[in-house]
């Protein structure tokens, strides 16, 4: 489900997608990820997207190659999330500020040459067919000690939450969010988006917070690597 849309499996995908290229911006499957959308190109796929099935896909540019040149059209990671557009405003100053609900992981089955000012992927959702099960594998998630790494984090750091709402959410709801919004990098993120299910996305997390808060170095090893 994404918005008003139910999206049951690979069938109810399109093949072909608009794809956003975003250093360290991490959309997981039933996720809400704000955007601003300012870049006239950007604005062109926005249109598009909402003319169309509203679908774009959020990817990385590939952080091995060096310094990413945006402007130009850097190579991408292998893997991305689909995300619906489920909400969307104009401001009045050219940008357009919308929220992506994320549907499925895709792998990039190749890129498209187009006239378009916006890139476009051929994509396979099939590998992530589990993706379309909401709350599949919660039951593994040590949902305690996600909680008690996620709380000491914001304790260290002299931040707030509303624990109500965390402690109400679903386990996967509360796993996915916390990948979103965590302040790491292009790496851990991507490590995160690949993770072959939830329990080790929290795990994965989980270590990563945990050496945040020891200050200890490593990373978890890159999927590109």
């Amino acid at each position: 489900m994404a918005g008003n849309r139910t999206y049951r499996g690979p069938d109810d995908i399109p093949m072909v997608v608009p794809v956003f290229p975003l250093p360290a911006a991490l959309l997981l499957p039933r996720g809400q990820l704000p955007l601003n959308i300012f870049e006239p190109r950007y604005l062109a796929m926005v249109d598009a997207a909402l003319r169309g099935d509203r679908i774009i896909g959020m990817v990385q540019p590939r952080f091995d190659h060096g310094s990413v040149d945006l402007t130009g059209r850097p190579a991408l990671c292998e893997v991305g999330c689909l995300g619906r557009i489920t909400q969307f405003a104009e401001t009045g100053d050219g940008r357009i500020l919308l929220t992506l609900s994320g549907i499925v992981r895709f792998s990039v089955s190749e890129e498209l040459s187009t006239t378009t000012p916006y890139r476009q992927v051929r994509v396979a959702t099939e590998p992530f067919a589990e993706d379309f099960e909401p709350n599949r594998g919660e039951a593994e998630v040590d949902r305690k000690a996600l909680m008690s790494v996620f709380r000491a984090y914001l304790e260290a750091n002299n931040l707030e939450a509303d624990w109500a709402s965390f402690d109400q959410a679903p386990t996967e709801a509360l796993v996915n969010t916390l990948s979103m919004m965590a302040p790491y990098g292009p790496a851990e993120k991507q490590a995160l988006l690949q993770a072959s299910d939830l329990k080790t996305r929290a795990e994965m997390l989980i270590a990563l917070t945990e050496r945040t808060l020891t200050g200890e170095p490593g990373r978890p090893r890159s999927p590109l690597q």
